[in-house]
């Protein structure tokens, strides 16, 4: 470089630095060895992805790398820089390649900026940004009608709940579906990525449903995270054809905050061909509800026969309690296989009621109240003491193949004070060995309260329990937080694993989540396996177990010995 653009390159107020294309760092300027503390004659030389934590490293050169080559470009990747101090900065990336030329060779050229003062200045940048829509809002008050706003909700500019009742009215003249639609852990994104990424998320949906409807359709936002839609519609076939399709669109990625967030919705649909709004509202919402007890992501259409009240949530809430001092709770066993040998290492513990009137429920029927309640606290006790009680007696027969048992544990008995001691207690209690059990929980567990969570866990894996991270991918636990916690395996996600050889994208998320679970040191862990193609996929991935229908379907605890002994 010539004097003056040597000048400009020390001189430049963030961090900049410069790669061979196999991330040799060959320049590196001022500004980033005063911020990171490291001296020119160390890092010169030397790779650039020993600048950043295992984890970070991993996404950089596995996805950032490849789009650079593609594009040539990226821009504000979040990472962690490593100082000279072993301390962590956040920091957001931008690197551009720069093709050989004139007989120089290719290079790469990273810009870093200290990520605190980036999001201080954009933050000041949005402040002033949002004191300008106020002062523009104000001034449009002055002149609109006081009863428009009143009818539209201020983020997205979609009529509110008061629109709605407006809209509603003439919808109704003609037969219509009324769509409503719920985001799946919405108060995750607020909590984990700030409020900011929350209004980002719900402005994209806005848009995203808006964009999905013809014209004529309403859509409008009715609570934080619960929109509406009416769509003239004549028969169920063409309601459920719209609301997969509102589905399918909110299940798209979506960036918030430099992260690729996948989102998912619960959908409730009602065909109505009457002036009863309230009515029609109703019978989507309780089918909404019945999409959120049944898993979530899904859709479920209003079946005019059955009816999902407050009062049937209540019933079904006293039959449960009643039911778990009664005894009508069982246990059945899927097991876990190992991809390398085919060994049955362990089971998983899944919980099912024998109703005395509806016959077998599986938990998609009853878990959803139990949680809501705070019941889940007793059912979760219940197939604790359960399952260990059986994995005692396995362990205890010396001809019965050692196997380590796996029960899910909810987010409100992760952070309920005395879990630990509760453990204790029932391990002693049983006199199984710590080493035999493993707890799962899932993504929105640890990061709804991730101090607390990492508190129970840590005193958990020093019990000698194991910790496994349940339906990995569907939330949004980032590498900082795995690595804050003391996790032994990540169970990647069913609605992935389906994809494998169908998906482009599932199977990059998979191969991704298994390099992900080997480059912080714990097993990978395949849910849902249903094929022979499947499996040979994760084979070739590297993954370590697999669980699914393909081995075995959940059987009760007799038959486990058999199909240990394959």
């Amino acid at each position: 470089m010539s004097s003056p653009f040597e000048a400009l390159f020390d001189d430049a107020p963030c961090g900049y630095l410069t790669t061979t294309d196999d991330g040799r760092i060959t320049r590196v300027n001022d500004t980033f060895l005063t911020w990171s503390g490291h001296r020119r004659e160390q890092l010169l030389g030397s790779a650039f992805g020993r600048l950043l934590p295992v984890g970070d490293r991993i996404l950089w050169s596995t996805h950032s790398l490849p789009q650079l080559g593609t594009t040539g470009s990226v821009s504000e990747v979040v990472v962690d820089v490593v100082g000279a101090d072993r301390t962590r900065r956040p920091a957001l990336l931008t690197a551009t390649r720069v093709p050989a030329h004139d007989g120089a060779e290719a290079e790469v050229r990273v810009i870093v900026f200290s990520a605190p003062e980036r999001r201080a200045h954009e933050q000041e940048l949005v402040t002033a940004l949002r004191r300008v829509e106020e002062a523009e809002d104000r001034r449009v008050a002055a002149e609109a009608d006081g009863q428009r706003r009143a009818l539209q909700d201020p983020l997205t500019g979609l009529p509110n709940r008061a629109g709605l009742a407006q809209h509603l009215g003439p919808a109704l003249e003609g037969p219509v579906v009324v769509l409503v639609v719920d985001l799946d852990h919405f108060a995750v994104v607020n909590e984990s990525l700030g409020a900011a990424a929350g209004d980002e998320l719900l402005l994209t949906v806005a848009a995203r449903l808006t964009g999905a409807l013809r014209d004529g359709a309403v859509v409008a936002r009715v609570s934080a995270d619960e929109f509406v839609v009416v769509e003239r519609c004549t028969d169920g076939e063409a309601a459920l054809a719209l609301a997969e399709r509102v589905l399918a669109e909110l299940s798209a990625p979506v960036v918030l905050a430099g992260l690729e967030v996948v989102t998912s919705a619960s959908v409730g649909a009602a065909l109505a061909d009457t002036g009863d709004a309230d009515r029609a509202l109703q019978d989507a919402g309780a089918a909404m509800q019945r999409a959120k007890v049944r898993g979530r992501g899904r859709v479920e259409v209003h079946d005019p026969t059955t009816t999902n009240s407050a009062a049937d949530r209540l019933r079904l809430l006293g039959e449960l309690r009643l039911g778990i001092a009664a005894g009508q709770l069982r246990l059945l066993y899927q097991p876990q296989v190992q991809l390398r040998d085919g060994r049955v290492r362990g089971v998983e513990a899944l919980v099912r009621w024998q109703h005395p009137t509806r016959g077998l429920l599986p938990p998609a029927e009853f878990i959803d109240v139990a949680e809501q309640s705070g019941l889940v606290r007793a059912l979760g006790a219940w197939v604790l003491e359960a399952a260990v009680k059986q994995a005692a007696r396995w362990a205890r027969d010396p001809s019965h193949p050692t196997l380590e048992v796996s029960v899910n544990l909810s987010a409100r008995q992760l952070t309920a004070p005395g879990l630990v001691e509760a453990v204790t207690a029932i391990l002693v209690r049983h006199r199984l060995p710590a080493g035999l059990l493993v707890l799962e929980v899932t993504e929105t567990a640890l990061v709804a309260d991730p101090e607390a969570a990492a508190a129970a866990l840590t005193a958990l894996k020093e019990l000698g329990v194991g910790v496994s991270v349940d339906d990995f991918g569907t939330g949004y636990a980032s590498l900082t937080y795995l690595q804050r916690f003391p996790v032994d395996e990540l169970k990647i996600d069913r609605s992935f694993v389906s994809g494998l050889g169908v998906s482009d994208g599932d199977t990059g998320i998979v191969r991704a989540c298994v390099q992900l679970a080997h480059a912080v040191g714990v097993r990978a862990v395949a849910e849902g396996v249903e094929t022979e193609e499947q499996r040979q996929a994760l084979v070739e991935m590297g993954c370590d177990v697999e669980q699914g229908y393909l081995f075995s379907r959940p059987v009760e605890a007799a038959v486990v010995r058999e199909l240990a002994a394959r």
